[in-house]
């Protein structure tokens, strides 16, 4: 699944109205700037008329002893202000003169504190004890009303609170936004994106590459938005409901945007997650008003990307906390999609990824009336989903699209568009003009193998084991007959993996026992390796043990492929298991499946040394090859150990082909491969 990048217009999923050509946007950090500016300047410019700070020493010591002092004002009973006489200023001129805190001429220019008033008069009484009544200095009592700072003190406490519980709720109105979701009280409205004729996606079914059978069935319901009567006349009914189901990164929700863009109707997109609330009772109040707007503007669509988060099985949920909420939700998303009131004209679209979790009330007739599978994309269609996003990479002409869908099985839309970004990435760091064809190479091994650690370090004797590990991997590959074919093996380390070889796996639609039992004896072909090699084993063979365990338990308890187990699988493909067993099976069965488990995997591990041993020098020239080139080919394979004897699986086609030209009557395929 693709995406045209080529598009002048690109889709987007948020605000889609034209941008109008506005006046210059107010920052509200401006005003705080300003006013805080202000509020300096402010300061700058009063604080000129204040007193300087003294103390009583120098008052009664330097000030009174000298005769300086005009007149003492007590202030409140707390503070006594110092006025100098106009002949004595000049003495005191280097403690005032201060720049803009110089006190005015006029006083008063000195003060301090007093303890208390009767002390404070004892004192200045002691003081002047000798002096004469004319020289004695006066004393005046004045009370001060600070009106401003008696009303701030009143009314800052309540404008800090109310500016903070201004803000919160700004906050919070900020990140409950959508559906009209202006504040908190509006936090049961419906989160979802409406995308109507003022703001429309620019995603069309041609920008979606391959999924042909998807795109059928998607814009069947287009077509019927656009001429109802075509299936009405008929007595046909549109489906209500279609889910699209798929791996990750197959284009469900590139659908969903195509569809958008092709019909000619409101849509409205939303993901499950955007129901699920920290508040009771929100999802179910979110659903009752997204409906109820859809209603106001059908016919139209609603898309409801990873429905799973709300839409998981009943009584199933792991999250007690949360079990009623999520539930309730999906209650209520039930009786919208198809209660007792009528929803003509609102279709359902839906995308998941864990279809096998999904409640089956959500799941029948009526609700989701279709499910659209969004498979990974075969040979042709990777081809196709190639050509889209290549279109805008500068190509080397030896770059062909057909060659690289081979080259990237089992990738998806979304990983191709990786391969095609990061060997665009590759060559610019290579400083060329051009994307090649190696550039591509190396972005395949780079998703599927990790980056390169040739820094890494590894012990001579740890390389050699590593080759040795490898080569067995490739020699048991190229001598089976249904083990993949091999591309390359390396012993440079990538990711987390100290060595690792590259299959090319045929795409098959289904899986024999011999084909199984092959890939398993491939796996186990590393370990042999080093025992026959070493006469000892290593942690190495972890990742291929975890793969050999899981495919045999799958062939013995899922596919039916033991003889003593017999056809039974045990494997509950729907995830609806009603039933409260913790396993289907008796204690019995279950030592039996152990056995036979183990069995198969023993077998194969005996079959990987006998084959390994029968080709002990072909194995060894490979391992010595790898240890000297640290990266070899299928080539290097066939020159050790000459063509493979069975040649490329006929398809369907050619084999019906030649069935019916008589070419196939005296073929014969070996049943076992010939080791020499």
């Amino acid at each position: 699944m693709a995406e045209n990048k080529n598009n002048k217009e690109k889709p987007n999923f948020g605000n889609m109205r034209p941008t109008l050509n506005k006046g210059p946007k107010i920052n509200p950090y401006w005003i705080y700037g300003v006013l805080i500016i202000a509020f300096l300047a402010i300061n700058w410019f009063t604080m000129g008329s204040g007193p300087v700070e003294t103390n009583w020493k120098e008052v009664k010591t330097t000030m009174l002893a000298n005769g300086d002092i005009k007149k003492i004002t007590v202030v409140n009973e707390k503070e006594a202000q110092i006025y100098l006489k106009e002949t004595s200023y000049e003495k005191y001129s280097a403690k005032l003169n201060t720049g803009f805190t110089a006190p005015a001429k006029t006083g008063p220019h000195f003060f301090f504190t007093i303890g208390s008033v009767d002390s404070f008069e004892k004192n200045l009484q002691e003081a002047q004890a000798n002096a004469t009544e004319d020289n004695k200095i006066s004393v005046e009592y004045k009370t001060v009303h600070n009106y401003l700072g008696e009303l701030l003190n009143w009314i800052l406490p309540f404008a800090i609170i109310i500016l903070i519980w201004w803000w919160i709720f700004k906050r919070m109105s900020k990140g409950s936004g959508g559906g009209g979701a202006g504040n908190i009280f509006n936090v049961g409205k419906s989160q979802a994106k409406v995308f109507d004729k003022d703001s429309r996606v620019s995603t069309t079914f041609k920008d979606v590459a391959g999924l042909a059978e998807a795109k059928q069935e998607v814009e069947e319901i287009v077509d019927f938005l656009k001429s109802p009567t075509k299936f009405t006349k008929l007595g046909g009914k549109i489906p209500k409901g279609a889910l699209l189901v798929g791996p990750p990164g197959t284009g469900k929700t590139l659908l969903a945007k195509a569809v958008a863009g092709e019909a000619n109707v409101p849509f409205f997109s939303m993901s499950g997650s955007d129901f699920v609330e920290m508040f009771v009772g929100v999802g179910a109040s979110r659903v009752r008003d997204l409906f109820k707007q859809a209603k106001e503007k059908s016919p139209c669509i609603v898309f409801i990307d990873e429905i799973d988060a709300i839409g998981r099985a009943r009584g199933k949920n792991p999250n007690m906390g949360s079990n009623d909420e999520r539930e309730n939700t999906l209650n209520q998303l039930l009786t919208e999609m198809d209660g007792f009131d009528t929803n003509s004209g609102v279709i359902i679209l839906a995308a998941t990824n864990r279809a096998d979790i999904l409640d089956r009330a959500l799941m029948r007739a009526g609700r989701f009336d279709r499910q659209i599978h969004v498979e990974l994309p075969d040979l042709n269609e990777r081809e196709e989903i190639f050509n889209v996003h290549l279109k805008p990479i500068k190509l080397s002409a030896e770059v062909e699209p057909a060659f690289l869908a081979k080259q990237t099985p089992g990738f998806s839309g979304a990983d191709i568009a990786n391969v095609c970004n990061e060997s665009a990435l590759i060559a610019a760091r290579k400083n060329k003009d051009i994307v090649d064809k190696q550039d591509f190479l190396d972005a395949v091994d780079r998703i599927v193998g990790g980056l390169e650690k040739k820094n890494k370090i590894i012990s001579v004797d740890e390389k050699r084991r590593i080759a040795y590990h490898e080569a067995g991997h490739a020699t048991i590959s190229w001598l089976l007959e249904y083990a993949h074919p091999l591309v390359k093996v390396t012993i440079v380390p990538r990711g987390k993996a100290l060595g690792a070889a590259w299959y090319l796996p045929e795409e098959r639609s289904i899986t024999t026992k011999d084909q199984l039992l092959d890939e398993m004896c491939s796996a186990l072909g590393g370990r042999a390796a080093e025992q026959i090699a070493f006469n000892s084993i290593s942690s190495g063979a972890q990742n291929d043990l975890e793969k050999v365990t899981k495919q045999a338990y799958a062939m013995v308890s899922i596919f039916g492929m033991s003889d003593k187990v017999g056809n039974i699988s045990y494997y509950d493909s729907s995830g609806q298991n009603e039933f409260g067993f913790t396993k289907p099976y008796s204690e019995k069965t279950a030592e039996l499946i152990d056995s036979e488990s183990k069995l198969l995997i023993e077998t194969q591990y005996a079959r990987a040394l006998k084959v390994l041993t029968e080709n002990r020098e072909g194995h060894k020239k490979l391992s010595e090859l790898l240890l000297e080139k640290e990266v070899i080919f299928s080539e290097d394979l066939e020159n050790v150990f000459g063509k493979r004897p069975w040649g490329k699986p006929l398809m369907v086609a050619e084999t019906k082909k030649e069935l019916a030209a008589g070419l196939l009557e005296n073929k014969e395929q070996p049943a076992e491969p010939v080791i020499e």
